[in-house]
């Protein structure tokens, strides 16, 4: 593009800036075609190249008092919003697929083996039913009815007949020694 038609351009965009309807129509004339293609060669899709062109056009007569002749073209101003709209929209939509996809990855069943978990649980007990015989018969008593019964610490010591310091104590112990006697690391 030679200098008179930037030059054109450039005034153009300067009565824009001043609220000539009529300049930003000639403006948006001249510029469009160009405007469009460029975000068309980065979108592919025609609906959204058209949507992302009407929001530069917007963008350009809402900011037109910000453009500065001294520091480009007119054609290159509205270029480069227009490249970086296109990017933004880009960008967005990946970021949109890439949530769509973790969701959808997320909400697939996982494969679920039950003999391996029927195992697993199995084993599990029978460590639980070690630990628990290598403790004494009050501790065994106290964590039965707090953790199988579902009692409180309260209500251990009402049951076997005991102070509540000493359910606690038990209770205590019993944990300790049980996380010992299982491996378990804090």
């Amino acid at each position: 593009m030679d200098d008179a038609p930037a030059a054109e351009l450039d005034g153009l965009l300067l009565r824009t800036a001043q609220g000539d309807q009529r300049a930003f129509s000639d403006f948006y004339d001249r510029t469009a075609p160009r405007v469009l293609g460029l975000i068309r060669r980065l979108l592919i899709d025609a609906a959204q190249s058209e949507e992302v062109a009407q929001e530069v056009f917007l963008e350009a007569w809402q900011s037109a008092p910000r453009f500065d002749p001294n520091k480009g073209r007119a054609l290159t101003w509205i270029l480069t919003m227009a490249h970086r709209r296109a990017i933004d929209r880009i960008r967005a939509s990946q970021a949109s697929h890439d949530r769509d996809t973790a969701v959808g990855i997320r909400d697939l069943p996982t494969a679920f083996d039950v003999v391996a978990e029927t195992v697993e649980v199995r084993v599990e007990h029978e460590r639980v039913e070690v630990a628990m015989a290598k403790l004494s018969e009050a501790q065994r008593q106290a964590v039965a009815l707090a953790y199988y019964g579902g009692l409180s610490q309260s209500e251990v010591a009402a049951e076997l007949g005991i102070p509540l310091g000493t359910a606690k104590t038990r209770l205590r112990d019993a944990m300790i020694r049980l996380r010992d006697e299982l491996g378990v690391t804090r």
